[in-house]
């Protein structure tokens, strides 16, 4: 689905992939889940565009479900998978994944366990090599995103922003939707943080970041821009242990 002009999301909003194009070539933010793959060149028809036009696959953090198809398009087509360098050994599969789920809510979680088995997330294969990116590159891709290093959720999530497209893709620094919980709206994700408090910390990251559209790994788009997600994001935190609704 188009998210802004020259911006595609392949995925229902459970777990998010972006395509951005520029000057007729694409760059693919995160590689989802493996049955992907199924729907990447729908959408790059849907650009005008094909496997042809892709020349970078940037991930945000190297969990399973965001690296899904990426060792797959490696192999295949040849393609570059680039991963910030504290990320490089999850990404290789020599860093075990998140353990526990925290609090949930099983309806929420049953449809993302049903989606990611529809998906192969069980069988996701590690990305046998990788380029390394570090905090503050510029990256040589289209879109020519900026790196900002936001720790918390693993050490090495970054997110990726496209200052020409007045938009940003935060992976999982925070989401707009907790897939396991339901909740919406710009928050925190603790139940697969490797550290909540310094996920916490890396808020302050954004400071000074000009960004209309924020495309989270989790949920859809926010376009109120990125300094109100974060300010509903710590809010959101803030008050976890208080009784009544989380900020929407």
């Amino acid at each position: 689905m188009e998210v802004a002009p020259g911006i595609r999301r392949i995925g229902p909003g459970l777990a998010n992939v972006y395509l951005v194009e520029e000057a007729g070539a694409v760059t693919i933010v995160d590689a989802g889940m493996p049955g992907y793959w199924r729907a990447l060149p729908r959408e790059l028809a849907a650009m005008g565009r094909s496997l042809a036009d892709v020349r970078a696959v940037v991930l945000t953090h190297a969990h399973t479900d965001h690296i899904g198809f990426a060792e797959r398009i490696r192999t295949e087509r040849g393609m570059p998978i680039r991963v910030h360098e504290l990320d490089a050994l999850r990404a290789r599969g020599q860093v075990p994944g998140p353990k526990g789920l925290g609090d949930f809510k099983l309806a929420p979680l049953l449809r993302f366990l049903i989606f990611g088995l529809r998906n192969g997330l069980m069988r996701v294969p590690p990305i046998l090599e990788v380029a390394t990116f570090g905090d503050g590159a510029t990256l040589d891709v289209p879109g020519a995103p900026r790196v900002i290093h936001v720790p918390g959720h693993t050490a090495g999530s970054a997110a990726l922003h496209f200052a020409d497209r007045d938009a940003i893709c935060v992976g999982d620094a925070f989401v707009t939707r907790n897939v396991i919980t339901g909740a919406t709206g710009p928050q925190l994700f603790p139940n697969f943080n490797s550290d909540n408090e310094q996920a916490f910390a890396s808020l302050a990251r954004f400071e000074r970041v000009e960004a209309r559209l924020v495309l989270a790994g989790h949920g859809d788009p926010w376009d109120r821009g990125l300094t109100e997600a974060v300010r509903v994001a710590r809010e959101h935190w803030t008050n976890r242990d208080r009784p009544g609704p989380a900020p929407r």
